[in-house]
């Protein structure tokens, strides 16, 4: 694999768990934790951009 490819992992990877955080935080609730996960970065700029965390 390439370094490349190990950093984009590595993004999303970090992007699904701070999301999935920010998420519990606000919400209290595993599931919607588990759907932002999935969301990963759409959900963290959205969470940025609202200014709610």
């Amino acid at each position: 694999m390439s370094k490349h490819s190990n950093a984009a992992t590595a993004g999303i990877s970090f992007g699904s768990a701070l999301a999935m955080i920010l998420s519990f935080q606000l919400n209290h609730s595993i599931l919607w934790a588990i759907v932002h996960g999935i969301c990963s970065w759409f959900y963290v700029g959205y969470r940025a951009w609202k200014g709610n965390y």
